[in-house]
């Protein structure tokens, strides 16, 4: 049997991680790693493939960034004839980025099964890209596996049939669990002057909060109001750096060096950092702020509060279960969340179901049940 594991952006990288060595341990198929260069930052792309002892991949793409339209059929164009040459049995998508649905796409029109991984997660909310390649994924996918009962129930209700569903468990907790002793001893904050338990970190780069200047300026201010108390790290994304230099509002932050000063209050920027890196940096804070999705499950996991600026999430178990809050992108709401969650003690965290580091083994032991073509 042959199988194509794709990866398009960095999210993606956590998430095939253990299958591909789930697929070494098991020995007896043929797998291929196909990059599609959709994310165009090879400096932290390789960061990241080194970070998770990844291979390098055995395909590269190379399709870069573009609009939406442009990015998707440039992945079909080339992912075509990668397919047309290795004629493999599977082909396994992970997450809901643009490659995800195109090597889906191009895969099922020539006859060749398709498995997702993290499939049934649902936010509702069409405005997000990310929303719509789920859906369609899915719709086309010969085999979906799903993180937590949640998923299984979307798919239920929009009649996906059940001997297709397979709840297999969290795949970026399997990486979790595999790298968090080791970077717990790193000491990253204290590159950044930070103490454990003393800074909060943060992400943010969805549209909806960066390409709006109103919208970027109130959270940036309510988190300037926020950081004269406790200091905020922002590992800052290329394109919310982008806008905040479009907009003029540099003002707000401060760049960190990363010289082992100790910031005393603001927001201090850094380049985007490795995932052992970052994930030191989150392990030890007193709390995280996000709109990203993976890291509400994280922070679950690690027991770290947690305050996403988005009003929905396709992994509402984060927040029947875990540390994680919606507050949207109100600033009001979003310093209001962020002064609470300062002073929150975090409960012993309920871990999710088959969160226990064997999802990557599910899913190479089902693949391997269903066989080739």
């Amino acid at each position: 049997m042959k199988i194509i594991n794709v990866v398009g952006a960095r999210p993606n990288f956590m998430k095939i991680a253990p299958i591909i060595d789930a697929l070494n341990d098991q020995g007896q198929v043929v797998h291929l790693l196909v990059h599609t260069g959709q994310h165009y930052d090879q400096r932290m792309s390789q960061a990241f493939f080194e970070d998770l002892g990844l291979p390098r991949p055995d395909i590269d793409l190379e399709v870069g960034s573009g609009s939406h339209a442009q990015q998707t059929a440039a992945v079909m164009v080339e992912f075509e004839k990668v397919l047309l040459r290795e004629k493999p049995d599977w082909v396994v998508v992970v997450g809901d980025v643009n490659s995800t649905l195109a090597c889906a796409l191009t895969a099922k029109k020539l006859g060749i099964k398709v498995a997702h991984v993290e499939a049934g997660l649902r936010s509702r909310d069409m405005s997000m890209p990310e929303e719509i390649n789920r859906l369609c994924t899915d719709a086309i996918s010969d085999a979906l596996f799903t993180t937590d009962c949640f998923a299984d129930e979307n798919l239920a209700r929009e009649g996906v049939p059940a001997r297709k569903v397979h709840f297999v468990g969290n795949v970026m907790i399997d990486t979790l669990l595999k790298h968090r002793d080791r970077a717990r001893e790193l000491g990253t904050y204290s590159r950044f002057g930070l103490e454990p338990g003393m800074y909060v970190a943060m992400t943010m780069h969805r549209p909806g909060n960066v390409d709006n200047r109103e919208t970027l300026e109130g959270i940036l201010m309510a988190l300037e109001r926020v950081s004269r108390d406790i200091p905020i790290l922002f590992p800052i994304h290329p394109r919310t750096a982008k806008m905040i230099e479009r907009f003029g509002l540099s003002g707000y932050v401060l760049p960190h060096g990363g010289d082992g000063v100790k910031p005393r209050f603001g927001v201090w920027t850094t380049e985007p950092l490795g995932y052992l890196d970052f994930l030191n940096v989150n392990m030890h804070s007193r709390m995280v702020l996000t709109d990203s999705g993976g890291l509400q499950e994280e922070t679950s996991v690690l027991g770290v509060p947690c305050v996403t600026m988005r009003p929905n999430t396709e992994r509402p178990v984060t927040c029947e279960m875990g540390t994680n809050v919606l507050v949207g992108n109100d600033p009001a709401k979003i310093e209001e969340a962020v002064r609470a969650r300062l002073v929150f003690k975090p409960r012993e965290c309920a871990t999710p179901p088959l969160w226990d580091g064997r999802a990557g083994a599910r899913i190479v032991a089902k693949l391997m049940e269903l066989g080739g073509s």
